[in-house]
């Protein structure tokens, strides 16, 4: 959104305001809300200050704006989990898909890692107001396999907790996850390690097992 509060209207416009968001989440999602400045961010984008701060009044503004747009794509695979599906399929496709976005989205991951370290000021609201509700139906609904004998006894507050730890590690810790792995897999950890979280996750989840 541009500074005078209308949408950019002319390509050109669209292309800066595009350009300022994509150049705005390397900088964020590598110095962190508090380490990110206007003029890295406007020379990311190849623009003056100025002219950024035509499209983005402030630093707050864009860093918003980011968030906003993260939001529904963050909580997209936890809503897709289907109470009429097979308990341990939908949760090893709720894994796969997570780990899939830490492959295909690793700065949006540390975007948002880096707003909850500092406490969510910008995500509060949400994560209260969409999160939780979304958090505590899929919960009762994993409750409901356990009672059911569908699934072996876990807290599934726990088990979702569990599985955002184990997928987003490898956006987060990218640098660490190819430090420590053997050389032929530092390149490309993700095949290995779905197959570790599918491993992991069917042994633990099976109903008596």
């Amino acid at each position: 959104m541009a500074a005078n509060g209308t949408r950019p209207r002319t390509r050109i416009q669209q292309k800066n305001s595009a350009a300022i968001l994509e150049a705005a989440l390397d900088v964020f999602s590598q110095n962190g809300f508090r380490g990110a400045t206007v003029d890295q961010i406007a020379r990311a984008a190849g623009l003056s200050k100025p002219n950024l701060l035509y499209y983005f009044p402030s630093k707050e503004a864009i860093h918003q704006t980011l968030l906003a747009g993260l939001l529904d794509t963050w909580l997209a695979p936890l809503r897709r989990l289907d109470p009429a599906g097979d308990p341990v399929e939908e949760i090893l496709a709720y894994a796969r898909r997570k780990l899939e976005m830490s492959r295909e989205m690793p700065r949006e991951s540390r975007l948002f890692a880096n707003e909850v370290l500092h406490g969510a000021p910008s995500l509060e609201t949400v994560l209260k107001g969409e999160l939780k509700p979304l958090v505590d139906e899929k919960a009762a609904v994993i409750a409901g396999w356990v009672d059911a004998g569908r699934l072996a006894p876990v807290h599934p507050y726990h088990l979702l907790f569990s599985i955002w730890a184990l997928t987003q590690h490898y956006a987060d810790f990218d640098v660490q996850v190819r430090a420590v792995l053997p050389e032929n897999e530092a390149g490309d950890p993700f095949p290995e390690a779905a197959r570790a979280i599918d491993t992991l996750f069917r042994k633990t989840l099976a109903p008596g097992g």
